[in-house]
């Protein structure tokens, strides 16, 4: 595959060296004269200087033929422009944007991008595995849907506990799909389903009321 990377700092470095060893034909594009000279002297004549944002530069590529392409400056703005014009003016398949503020996730993808990674989410769903305190994580993204399965895990003070699911403003495009409590073989929740402290519920949503409904099942 041909993959383009936008950005050459260290997430774009390492990158671009994982798709080398993995055999990929790949560009990286970095506005930095310096970080261009590193990345190829240590990896090839693999970067150019240049801002990813423009169509010149992006021509400049072959961005046309480009399998994919690969946003990961520390700008949001940026990773969002270059991922669509590389989708809307070149055509590319795949475009992936490296985003630092969750709140962006979901207007990126309305917009077209076809994947986002958020270090920031990242990093709190790992917290969230070591001490159970993150409310919200993300399992699986339905893509061709728009919607994601998630599982929301009931905090003891959570005004919802003693609660009936029918009587919390759960969004109406979320479904809670499963419950999984504790000494209990796990089962599809009604609204007749009283909530406990501890217990785990699986849902899918659009990724834009990922909010309101944690804000449902935790009773903030």
């Amino acid at each position: 595959m041909y993959i383009i990377i936008i950005g050459g700092g260290k997430v774009g470095y390492h990158l671009a060296k994982a798709l080398l060893d993995e055999g990929h034909e790949i560009l990286a594009i970095e506005k930095d004269a310096d970080k261009v000279e590193l990345i190829c002297s240590e990896l090839g004549s693999v970067c150019v200087r240049g801002d990813g944002c423009e169509t010149t530069t992006l021509d400049e590529a072959g961005t046309s033929r480009a399998d994919m392409l690969i946003a990961v400056t520390g700008d949001d703005e940026d990773n969002l422009v270059a991922c669509q014009v590389a989708k809307h003016k070149f055509n590319v398949p795949r475009t992936i944007a490296r985003i630092s503020n969750p709140k962006n996730e979901a207007i990126f993808k309305k917009l077209g991008i076809d994947a986002t990674v958020s270090s920031t989410n990242v990093i709190l769903e790992y917290i969230e595995q070591e001490v159970p305190t993150h409310p919200l994580t993300h399992l699986l993204e339905i893509r061709d849907e728009g919607l994601e399965i998630v599982e929301v895990k009931i905090p003891p003070e959570s005004a919802s506990v003693g609660k009936a699911i029918k009587e919390l403003p759960l969004p109406p495009e979320s479904v809670l799909s499963l419950l999984i409590r504790k000494q209990e073989k796990p089962r599809i929740p009604t609204g007749n389903t009283v909530l406990r402290a501890e217990d785990q519920i699986i849902a899918v949503t659009p990724p834009e009321s990922e909010q309101a409904l944690r804000a449902a099942l935790r009773g903030s």
